[in-house]
């Protein structure tokens, strides 16, 4: 068995595969004709088979092990795809905020999941002050949260960014009000 998983592909390697099969899809798409739409079908058809056979083996699978499974990053995207992910689309967008918020904390940020309304992911970002990521705009976090959780989850329309910058100086009360003597 550790002969099989070592023969598996790296995920740059995946990434990698998929990189070059957009570039052969869209190469293909480029020239029209008979050929072309029989071989764009043959890839359809293909994708839809897999997805089936997919759905198998989340059908045979208990809860453990389909979580398990969607838990792998290509997995979960396949899942994604076939719309047969096990869990809901709120839920793993969720988690690809938490994934990204050590990320932004070490920038002096914040982000957290606010929830979904209608079919737009709402996070709650807050801009701090200049940590390790000085100089880097805050449009460039949001973009990156907002990719990551429309892949999470394409099934959301939009990611609604609810920034909140706190205040750059301490409030008077603060230096004031040391506690009862």
């Amino acid at each position: 068995m550790a002969e099989a998983a070592g023969a598996r592909l790296a995920d740059p390697d995946v990434e990698a595969r998929l990189a070059r099969l957009d570039q052969a899809l869209e190469s293909l798409e480029a020239v029209a004709g008979p050929t072309t739409r029989s071989a764009t079908e043959a890839v359809a058809l293909l994708t839809e088979v897999y997805g089936e056979a997919l759905a198998r083996v989340l059908d045979q699978a208990d809860e453990a092990l389909a979580e398990r499974l969607a838990d792998d990053e290509l997995l979960g995207h396949l899942m994604v795809l076939h719309d047969i992910h096990p869990e809901p689309a709120e839920r793993r967008a969720a988690r690809a905020v938490e994934r990204l918020r050590p990320a932004v904390q070490e920038r002096g940020g914040d982000v957290e999941w606010a929830g979904v309304e209608g079919q737009v992911a709402r996070v709650r970002l807050t801009k701090g002050g200049c940590g390790s990521g000085c100089g880097s705009g805050g449009s460039e976090v949001t973009d990156v949260v907002r990719a990551a959780v429309l892949a999470a989850a394409p099934e959301l329309t939009a990611v609604e960014s609810l920034t909140e910058t706190p205040p750059a100086f301490v409030p008077l009360t603060t230096l004031t009000h040391r506690g009862a003597p």
